[in-house]
């Protein structure tokens, strides 16, 4: 908000920003004081690293630095796994049909229909198009076709499973609302966290053979990723990085943001002095594209109330923050219980805006770097964002890159949104996330199958050198690269219970021989 001189207008000896600030604070109810956009503007959260920001504005960055953080990943001697051409033998008959429901936001239900494949190749069903549940917190209805191109998605498992649209009539009354109303026979509720493959022929399948048909809910991670066949590894990795494209309307809004995002278009006086637009080639190089990173922020107000960490905004945050929690989990939230210095120090704060830009400066990316802002709505708005943008003035997101009759198709859909972030994401010179999750999961093994480069942040480094207010710029530098060595894309196998769509090394991927 510009300085408007407020102070020099009273009211009765009272400054008029004083009168407003209390007019706010009376009637505006607590659990949304820090929403409110006048008082988010008047009390917006400071600096917390001043010192560090101060340094980080001041610091220039060597042409040795930018070459090494920009250079693609070199070949790690690995490739995706290519099936063989020779004709799989036709698949035996159907033993019934397999409905699940998915929950959560796009990426977590986007690992749901990958085990949802796997486990009809598991019980020889077919599979019905997954049911996408809506979301309590983005109240999102968008079902798979909305999302994802649904025809590519059959096609290209057609030799693996049986898929169909709708269920013939005479199933038809297998539906979500069949089972919200009353306890079913057919409705497999009781599957337990990362089910065995025999957890499912010994449970599901007598389901198939009575019914023929069985409805797995709720069925998010629900198949284990340890002691698996092979086969069903290869095509969960098939499924995931291969099968679910999306629809062409987020296809092309991703393909014009990463256009623009290469190649930003400007506006320039000739010689005569008439204006004109112009596409910016690399400044750095002076030909080609331009390069550009994802940043996934996820710094809303669901994930930050979760978190139970302090993030600078004062007593008004930590009061809104808590009554949220105690709102939407009933005080249940494990990290609660810590102090926010216990949870730094374990690693389990997302960082501010604020602190993933001292961590991308110190990483040695400058001032001229384009940035995507890969997210939905940043909690605090733009007065959390503002230190960010200063560190990074070419930072760039949907709606400063595209116009409003082009995000029209995807406007108040919250999957498709992040549908539009995926493709760009996955489309960056290089992609980093604030905390993980979901999406940096996701995107993490999406990225590791193609070798490209992801930062990983170290969250407990990271939440530690945060908390020394004293630290010297060229001491946390150093402290940073440090941290993060071997942590900007190299490939780290899975280990026991991991998740193969985060890790898909081995279990994705072949060595390359000769390399």
């Amino acid at each position: 908000m510009r300085n408007m001189n407020l102070h020099r207008h009273h009211h009765g000896g009272v400054s008029f920003t004083a009168l407003l600030f209390i007019i706010l604070s009376v009637f505006a109810p607590l659990g949304h004081a820090s929403s409110s956009p006048i008082l988010s503007e008047l009390n917006g959260p400071k600096l917390r690293h001043s010192r560090l920001f101060k340094s980080a504005l001041q610091h220039q960055v060597s042409d040795e630095q930018l070459s090494d953080i920009w250079a693609p990943l070199s070949n790690q001697g690995w490739k995706p796994f290519v099936e063989s051409t020779v004709t799989s033998a036709p698949m035996p008959e159907s033993s019934g049909y397999i409905q699940v429901f998915l929950d959560g936001g796009l990426n977590q239900q986007r690992m749901g229909i990958c085990d949802a494949v796997a486990v009809a190749k598991i019980l020889n069903a077919t599979l019905v198009i997954p049911y996408l549940e809506v979301n309590p917190v983005w109240q999102d209805t968008s079902s798979f076709e909305d999302i994802f191109d649904v025809d590519h998605f059959v096609n290209l498992l057609k030799d693996d499973i049986s898929i169909i649209r709708e269920l013939p009539d005479e199933y038809a009354w297998s539906t979500r609302e069949y089972y919200a109303s009353a306890i079913r026979s057919t409705r497999v509720k009781n599957a337990p966290l990362h089910a065995s493959l025999n957890w499912y022929l010994e449970n599901v399948y007598p389901v198939l053979e009575s019914y023929g048909i069985a409805a797995i809910s709720p069925f998010s991670h629900r198949l284990a990723f340890d002691n698996m066949p092979i086969e069903i590894q290869r095509l969960r990795c098939k499924v995931n990085f291969e099968a679910l494209v999306f629809v062409p309307h987020v296809r092309n809004l991703g393909e014009a943001l990463v256009s623009r995002l290469r190649y930003p278009i400007v506006e320039s006086i000739d010689a005569v002095g008439t204006k004109y637009l112009r596409q910016v080639v690399d400044t750095k190089s002076g030909h080609g594209a331009g390069k550009f990173v994802s940043l996934h922020l996820r710094f809303d107000k669901d994930m930050a109330a979760h978190s139970a960490c302090d993030f600078g905004g004062g007593k008004a945050e930590k009061l809104a923050l808590a009554k949220y929690r105690q709102t939407i989990w009933q005080g249940r939230v494990m990290n609660s219980r810590f102090t926010d210095e216990e949870l730094r120090n374990q690693g389990r704060c997302p960082l501010t805006p604020e602190e993933i830009g001292l961590l991308l400066a110190a990483l040695g990316f400058d001032n001229s770097t384009r940035l995507y802002l890969a997210s939905h709505k940043v909690y605090g708005g733009e007065a959390r964002i503002s230190a960010l943008r200063q560190l990074f003035p070419y930072m760039e997101d949907k709606k400063s890159l595209a116009s409003s009759a082009e995000r029209a198709q995807i406007k108040g859909k919250a999957s498709l949104s992040a549908a539009v972030d995926y493709y760009v994401s996955m489309h960056s010179d290089i992609f980093i996330s604030a905390s993980p999750g979901n999406m940096h999961n996701a995107m993490l093994g999406h990225r590791t199958y193609l070798n490209m480069k992801t930062i990983r942040p170290n969250m407990v480094l990271l939440g530690q050198i945060f908390m020394n207010k004293s630290m010297s710029w060229s001491d946390f530098q150093e402290a940073v690269v440090e941290g993060q060595r071997n942590r900007l894309g190299e490939i780290k196998e899975r280990k026991p219970k991991q998740s193969i769509y985060t890790y898909p090394v081995p279990d994705c991927v072949c060595q390359q021989l000769g390399v």
